[in-house]
């Protein structure tokens, strides 16, 4: 007799929840408009422009590169604390953090690039190094995803940089006339770079600026490897 007391009394029990349940629902689609609460969305990854709103390198680059790039006169700086003076006299052109002429994107074609790694990251490191000359290429790409004007290869070398050429437009407002680099670096025998984005240690920001008369040059600000700051040097090929 309890037991079957007891099962009825559980059956009204859970047939009042189920009916409380149902009413709490009617009345959460009622004041909802009948509408679905959707979930939140999951996070997004280092997106550089939550807005959406961007265009041009500054969409393309990573939070870390766009950081670079916002401090490239102080890398700039301290690289040029610890090098010798005889070798900034001996080329003020191509040392003077300031010297940026007009028309900053050199002209498709072959030239001739070299590398000079300014100051050292840590203790032990080299604080000057100059490379030979090495093939580099100024292309117009097959298709382009957006701002990116031309790419910039070095063929040569077991360090070499390799990406995309992006025209500063109006809305950036540089007060300089430059174009944003991003890349990456491709070591010793690789066939082919990585792309960018892929590896943090592989990617490189910079800015291309044209120093004097068919003369131009890459600067990199904070590479991963060996230095403060990397400049590339192009000249058009003899």
């Amino acid at each position: 007799m309890d037991g079957s007391m007891t099962g009825v009394g559980g059956a009204r029990v859970d047939a009042r929840r189920a009916i409380g349940a149902l009413a709490t629902c009617v009345l959460l689609v009622a004041c909802g408009g009948g509408k679905r609460i959707a979930s939140a969305p999951p996070p997004e990854v280092e997106r550089t422009d939550p807005t959406g709103r961007g265009a041009g390198w500054r969409t393309a680059a990573t939070v870390a590169d766009r950081a670079r790039l916002r401090d490239w006169r102080d890398a700039w700086m301290d690289a040029l604390a610890q090098i010798p003076q005889r070798e900034i006299a001996a080329d003020p052109q191509l040392f003077d953090p300031d010297r940026a002429l007009p028309d900053p994107l050199p002209p498709i074609g072959t030239y001739r690039c070299r590398t000079i790694k300014l100051g050292a990251p840590g203790a032990g490191a080299s604080r000057f190094i100059a490379y030979g000359w090495f093939s580099c290429r100024i292309e117009q790409p097959a298709r382009t995803g957006g701002d990116g004007e031309l790419t910039f290869k070095r063929l040569g070398g077991s360090q070499r940089p390799s990406g995309t050429l992006y025209r500063e437009s109006r809305a950036d407002a540089a007060p300089r006339p430059r174009a944003i680099f991003l890349g990456s670096m491709a070591l010793g025998d690789e066939q082919r770079p990585m792309r960018y984005g892929t590896d943090p240690n592989r990617d490189l920001a910079g800015v291309m600026e044209r120093i004097g008369d068919r003369r131009w040059r890459l600067i990199l600000p904070h590479p991963r490897f060996e230095s403060l700051l990397d400049i590339v040097e192009i000249v058009p090929m003899e």
